[in-house]
């Protein structure tokens, strides 16, 4: 198994930050709660069963083990469109920030190094 590959599994335990899950396979899953749908869930319970057959992406492995898995990337469709905007909306608004995040920074070095050759020509 890899990153990136669809799997089935079902799920056998609801926790309150996600649920366990077992794959095809017989290994160990894990589904956060943020990766259960595009929507904000507020349950675990309202959206997944214990016995329910779920299909997700695989994101990696968590720190016990357990493979992490998505339900919002499913079937292998990638990120919806909306998806999508909103990560480039995201990634325009973080570069803007850090250029002026370095812009500020550089004017204030510039006061201080001013003020500092002030103090050394007394």
């Amino acid at each position: 198994m890899e990153v990136g590959q669809v799997v089935k599994g079902k799920v056998v335990e609801i926790l309150k930050f996600g649920a366990n899950v077992e794959l095809e396979n017989g290994e160990k899953a894990f589904v956060h709660i943020s990766k259960i749908a595009s929507t904000y869930v507020k349950s675990v319970s309202d959206h997944l069963k214990v016995g329910q057959e779920i299909e997700g992406k695989i994101l990696g492995k968590t720190k016990d083990g357990k493979w992490e898995i998505s339900l919002k990337l499913k079937e292998g469709k990638g990120t919806s469109r909306s998806d999508q905007q909103t990560s480039s909306d995201f990634e325009r608004k973080l570069a803007k920030f850090m250029k002026d995040s370095d812009r500020k920074h550089s004017e204030y070095r510039k006061r201080l190094d001013k003020k500092r050759g002030k103090k050394n020509r007394r």
